[in-house]
């Protein structure tokens, strides 16, 4: 069954957009009024109630591992094939690619120098001990557990109950009903939909300073405005091209993505010549943070003393909390073949190694050069100065720092482009009213997307005073998405008991 024009969702597609550029409006029009508002909405849900996203966040894991431990759940097969449709590698590449692989490089590289100015860092034993077992824990078992429950709920729902819709509506039919077909079931895809425009727009603004500053370096050209916006047309027109291939284009370049990734660790590992400090801390601060792990996941600071939990990890766990609507179904899409089991233990394995592999390597060598050798990253951050200008600051005592920045910028580019080809997919797969999982959605559709994901980040440069506002909009859209994820994981253990008492009785 092919997809046709008839079968677009029209509201779907186009609501989410039209709220995004009306708040940027605004945020233009009256900026600090806005910006007011927003920091007050952005207060009650990181701060009042911030307790809500750990306990989401442990729930989370706590039901991912009970559903691989439990074998009526865990042997579960994805569809009606006898082996993966794709080899372990090239699905786990696609895994960790498709998801905030950018921003997990980006924050490798500097995010032990954020937590180094904490006083609540210092308190706990110092930036040495702390500060790359905070990194390690914010981008752990917790981050990835919203990832793995809803894959699992997605999964069993495409490759399982071969439903014809892949949105977080349909997810939710077992306990809505049929009311996700009317008015519930538009607000909580807009709902879904606008979170992932948010989300991709403050990715991009973390990302786009860097890069072109970095190509600034290399190729010695002045940084404008210009530069900057062929940056992200260069990055749209990577994965616009690779994304127009289907799930195919996207396998393919995450595995590229991964080749390159692997190339800048051993850059950092090996000829950085911190080798041994950057094995032994990363060693040191796994075995920190599984000692103090349930102190690290329940720590809220009731009486407010630094306000590190509330700025920090609430932060964190509404982030990947955002991002978690596009990525799970894509790795639900791609898990055809394997088990409920896999699913679970692969994402976590996967998601895991790549991530922390970066954060040891990557942000243990920057580490080494603030503890070691005055290079005062901590310092030029706690007076003002840009993320992106302490990251070139470590570059620069790297062997031959041009190579190094030219990986870095390939390198960067091709996650950016892998992440949006994930988004893409799933995006163009929920403006159809119906599309089962074997079906691709057109060419066209995707284009589209690949467009309009692009536009925000663009318009962003000439709203700089919004930035901050849209970022406060993407924490305070992780709270429905949070009420979201409890409806589908409910509503996934329903469904399994029908479908266990539907085979049952055949």
């Amino acid at each position: 069954m092919g997809t046709t024009g008839r079968k677009i969702d029209w509201t779907t597609m186009l609501i989410p957009f039209a709220i995004v550029i009306m708040l940027m409006v605004v945020f233009m029009i009256a900026p600090e009024g806005s910006k007011t508002v927003v920091d007050t909405l952005r207060g009650f849900f990181g701060d009042t109630i911030g307790i809500y996203y750990p306990i989401l966040a442990i729930g989370c894991v706590i039901c991912s591992l009970y559903i691989a431990l439990t074998p009526k759940y865990g042997n579960v097969r994805l569809g009606n094939i006898d082996k993966p449709l794709y080899s372990n590698f090239k699905w786990g590449t696609m895994i960790f690619t498709s998801t905030m692989a950018a921003d997990i490089m980006f924050y490798s590289l500097i995010e032990w120098a954020l937590y180094g100015g904490e006083q609540h860092v210092q308190d706990l034993g110092g930036t040495q001990m702390w500060a790359p077992t905070f990194t390690l824990f914010h981008w752990g078992p917790l981050a990835w557990g919203f990832y793995v429950i809803l894959a699992v709920c997605f999964a069993f729902m495409m490759h399982v109950r071969r439903r014809n819709r892949q949105r977080f509506s349909e997810a939710c039919r077992p306990i809505l009903g049929n009311r996700v077909d009317g008015f519930w079931g538009k607000v909580i895809d807009v709902i879904a939909i606008f979170a992932i425009v948010c989300a991709t727009a403050t990715t991009f603004s973390l990302a786009t300073p860097l890069l072109t500053k970095a190509l600034g370096i290399v190729f010695g050209f002045e940084i404008t405005t210009t530069v900057t916006i062929l940056v992200l047309l260069l990055i749209c027109s990577v994965y616009t091209i690779t994304v127009l291939f289907g799930v195919t284009g996207i396998s393919r370049l995450a595995g590229i993505c991964s080749y390159l990734f692997f190339a800048i660790l051993l850059y950092f590992l090996f000829l950085g010549g911190e080798t041994r400090y950057i094995i032994e801390t990363g060693f040191q601060s796994l075995g920190n943070m599984a000692q103090n792990f349930m102190g690290l996941i329940t720590y809220m600071d009731p009486l407010r003393e630094s306000g590190f939990a509330q700025n920090w990890t609430v932060y964190y766990w509404a982030y990947w909390l955002v991002w978690c609507v596009a990525t799970p179904f894509f790795i639900a899409l791609i898990s055809k073949g394997r088990t409920l089991r896999n699913v679970v233990y692969g994402s976590f394995g996967w998601g895991l190694a790549g991530t922390y592999m970066s954060f040891i390597i990557l942000g243990n060598y920057g580490l080494a050069q603030q503890m070691k050798h005055g290079v005062d990253a901590i310092g030029f951050i706690g007076n003002g100065g840009e993320m992106y200008e302490a990251i070139l600051m470590i570059f620069d005592t790297l062997p031959l720092p041009w190579i190094a920045l030219l990986l870095l910028i390939i390198t960067m580019i091709a996650f950016y482009s892998t992440t949006l080809d994930g988004i893409t997919y799933v995006s163009s797969s929920y403006s159809y009213k119906q599309i089962s999982s074997e079906e691709e959605p057109s060419r066209k559709i995707r284009g589209f997307w690949s467009i309009m994901l692009i536009l925000l980040p663009i318009a962003l440069l000439f709203a700089q005073n919004s930035l901050y506002s849209l970022q406060g909009v993407t924490i305070i859209a992780a709270f429905p998405v949070g009420i979201l994820l409890i409806l589908i994981v409910w509503s996934f253990f329903k469904d399994f008991i029908n479908w266990s008492n539907e085979n049952s009785s055949r």
